[in-house]
Formats: structure tokens, sequence, C-alpha cells
């Protein structure tokens, strides 16, 4: 299996998290927290269980949040000391017990402006992409997904793009009822049929020549273009793959992690 080291996770974070009031009105939404850590954080986790450790954010609303968040990640996250007169700035020493959870990463804080597209967000990076393909996802979403197996998929398809195809669960109970109308069972919150875009795509390079400029929606013209050329394939995913999209969701997502139920935690 090839080491997948080389390649760079792309997320993208420029979500303002609208419904989700109360939880994001002073966040940008990557940065709504589940179990006291970003959800952001939770997806790069993910990626880095796979030695995936060189990440580029690309940032929009609120950006600098996210930027401060990982300079002061430490200070934020452990105990410490720290030498006041020290000219070099944050010298400080951590305790035993420290979070060095991100210590590995390498990050790349890409603006992509404010009103940016997700292929426009996309498009903006081209220039930190320096293999024959990379890794991308929302900063939104997480999942159990393999990442090996996806790109293992992706090798084999040997497609511009591939994205992961996930099931979405409805947010209603189902009713069953006979032809005479007498309810026979109740089904709550039932699977949808079919796939929905659960986005923890692989991308060659070539991706970026169908993109046009800031005002290109990612899964609109692009993907498209690329199905009416037999250019993107989609990894099926039958496992846990779930949205922060509703406050809702954040509160489902929270109480997973706080009782130790949290499919996405692989490592």
């Amino acid at each position: 299996m090839e080491d997948l080291s080389k390649y760079k996770a792309v997320i993208l974070c420029g979500g303002q998290g609208t419904r989700i009031r109360g939880v994001a009105d002073n966040l940008p939404k990557p940065l709504i927290d589940i179990g006291g850590k970003p959800i952001l954080w939770h997806i790069m986790k993910i990626y880095s269980s796979y030695n995936i450790n060189k990440f580029v954010l690309c940032l929009g609303h609120k950006g600098e949040a996210i930027i401060d968040y990982f300079e002061n990640f430490h200070a934020r996250n452990n105990d410490f000391t720290m030498r006041i007169a020290d000219k070099a700035g944050k010298q400080f020493s951590l305790d035993e017990k420290a979070d060095r959870s991100v210590d590995n990463w390498e990050i790349t804080f890409a603006l992509t402006g404010e009103a940016t597209m997700t292929g426009g967000r996309l498009k903006r990076i081209q220039k930190y992409i320096d293999q024959d393909a990379f890794f991308c996802t929302y900063g939104d979403g997480v999942s159990d997904v393999n990442i090996k197996d996806l790109y293992r998929y992706h090798k084999e398809k040997n497609r511009t793009a591939t994205l992961t195809g996930v099931h979405l669960p409805t947010t209603f109970g189902v009713v069953e009822a006979d032809s005479d109308g007498i309810i026979t069972s109740f089904r709550e919150k039932p699977v949808l049929p079919g796939l929905i875009n659960g986005g923890y795509f692989v991308f060659k390079a070539e991706i970026f020549d169908y993109i046009d400029d800031d005002s290109t929606v990612l899964e609109e013209m692009p993907f498209k273009r690329l199905a009416r050329k037999s250019q993107i394939s989609m990894f099926p995913h039958e496992g846990f793959w779930h949205c922060m999209d509703t406050y809702k969701d954040y509160m489902a997502l929270n109480s997973m992690w706080n009782g130790k139920a949290a499919p996405w935690k692989i490592w």
C-alpha cells in the first residue's frame, strides 16, 4: 500500500453555521466543538490516523479565529509554564500529560475569501498542491470512512475525482400501514435509500482544470462536467457519517462523544 504521508488533506472551512444559532454566533462553523474540541480538529484527527499530517485549510468566514485556535492550541488545551521575559515570545513548557495531538501537523492557512464558493476556494489553493493527488473534505462532517480503502478505490478507478457516497438518515420516523389503513409498524428515522455526497474526496491535480473562478460551486458544473466525461467515481461507504448542520446535529454528535460512542474516533 502506498504511503499516504506525502499527500495533503484540503479542508473547506468557509461555512458560517447559520443554522446553528446560539452555538455558532461568534464562530466559523468548523470551530463548533464536539467534546471540547472543534469539529475541524476531529476531521484532521481522522486523516492523521492514516499518517496524513499535512493540511491546507481553506479559510473564509471568521477564518482568523481558526488561525488563532491552532496558534494558541497548547495554551488553550494544557497547563503550561511561560517564561515571560524570554525574547523569543511563546516559549513555554507543558506538563507531562499535555495534549500533543497537533504536534506533527503541518498546516497551511489559505485565505480564500469571505464569499468564495467551494470550487473557487479549491482553485485558490492549487499552488499548495505538490503531488499528483490530494485528499479533500468539508469542515463540518465526521465519518469512520477508511481513508486507505478510499485511496485504493480511487487508484483502481483511475478517475479525476472520487467522492464518498453515504446514506442519509431521515429526520422523521416512518409509519407503515396495511391496505385497510391499520398501522402495522413504526420505524424511527430509517436510513433513506440511495447515497449522497459525503465529502471525503480524492482528487487528481487536474481537478483544477474544471474550476473557473471564485463563483464556481464545486458540486455543480465541475462535478457535472466530470460525470459527462466519466471522470468521477463514488466510493460507497456503509458505515457512519454525520454532518454538523443544525443544532440537533450539534447535540447528537456531542452526545455520542460524551457517551464514548463516537464511531469516527478511530485514534
